[in-house]
């Protein structure tokens, strides 16, 4: 894939035009932190927790994965699981489920399986499923009993919901409800002409719009996120972007398909981010060659591990420290 010479005073108005409208999601996460002690809004789906907590009229709980996201006037607390209606998935997934994890929901006032449409302008929560915790936690007790793929994976689908669980749907018009509103606006308002002007989707999702302004940074256009790829250049170079908040980079599901993947890649990019200050902080770059090399070899050092411990390894994830970087010749560009 070639794609065409960017041009040198296109590029610095295109540069120039998502550098002020970044500036302007910058200043909207600074209110919203300083108001409500949440940052990190525009990684990992925050903002559909956002979405979510305005509908309801919940208050959001600081904090990411492996904490509870709303709590309501009553100080009960909820765990939400959303999908998108242009999610080729259309169930709620529980990833790396534990008896323990399964267990603690019986702690949560309920868990809200909610469905986002996301075919407008505005994404909004247009239906969803509120489980009572002990309800949902003794369920999914009795439907893990007998799987055994090794990444401890569920799916729960509407239908469970409705017949197995005898629960109700709850609809809405739209996400203008909550105390939230305000900042949802600006922030979906934005964004979508950051889309329109990078010509780019989803940039709310993963680490997408951190991926977009390590791009811009390395002249290079961001992929959207189906591609096999994160990123190409003028010449038709693909690259791979790992983007973290410290000098650890986590490769998740490293399968032998993956690994060659990554050898397809002119670089692979390794990106460290503030992402309360929406900095980035350093990049560096490494031949994919001696990345994958130095992956497969603490994949097979993960396995030795677990084996004289006894343990099963549920998942081909490794990370790549510090340490690391002298091992893969890795280069600072900024």
């Amino acid at each position: 894939m070639k794609v065409e010479a960017s041009d040198p005073d296109k590029t610095m108005e295109y540069k120039n035009k998502i550098t002020e409208l970044v500036n302007e999601l910058v200043q909207i996460q600074n209110e919203f932190f300083e108001l409500f002690g949440v940052n990190d809004i525009y990684s990992n789906s925050k903002i559909f927790e956002i979405i979510i907590a305005n509908e309801l009229h919940h208050n959001l709980i600081p904090g990411h994965s492996g904490s509870r996201n709303g709590r309501d006037e009553n100080r009960d607390e909820y765990e939400y699981k959303h999908y998108k209606e242009t999610s080729s998935n259309h169930t709620w997934t529980f990833n790396d489920f534990s008896d323990t994890t399964i267990e603690k929901l019986n702690s949560v006032k309920a868990v809200v399986f909610a469905h986002i449409n996301d075919l407008c302008d505005k994404p909004f929560m247009d239906w969803c499923f509120i489980v009572p915790g002990e309800l949902i936690s003794k369920y999914l007790k009795e439907k893990t009993i007998k799987i055994i793929n090794k990444r401890k994976m569920i799916n729960v689908s509407p239908h469970q919901i409705e017949k197995e669980l005898d629960i109700k749907k709850n609809s809405f018009e739209s996400n203008l409800r909550g105390g939230y509103d305000k900042w949802l606006n600006r922030i979906l308002v934005i964004t979508k002409q950051i889309e329109k002007i990078a010509k780019v989707k989803d940039i709310l999702t993963s680490n997408k719009c951190w991926e977009l302004l390590i791009a811009i940074k390395l002249g290079h256009k961001v992929l959207t996120e189906q591609a096999a790829h994160d990123a190409i250049d003028d010449e038709g170079n693909y690259y791979e972007y790992k983007v973290s908040k410290t000098f650890s980079w986590n490769f998740q599901d490293i399968s032998d398909n993956v690994l060659n993947k990554y050898l397809k890649d002119k670089a692979i990019i390794l990106a460290v981010v503030d992402k309360q200050k929406f900095e980035i902080v350093k990049i560096y770059k490494a031949l994919p060659k001696l990345v994958v090399s130095r992956l497969r070899e603490k994949l097979k050092e993960k396995f030795k591990r677990f084996a004289v411990q006894g343990k099963e390894l549920r998942r081909l994830q490794v990370s790549l420290s510090i340490r690391d970087l002298e091992k893969i010749d890795a280069i600072e560009i900024l």
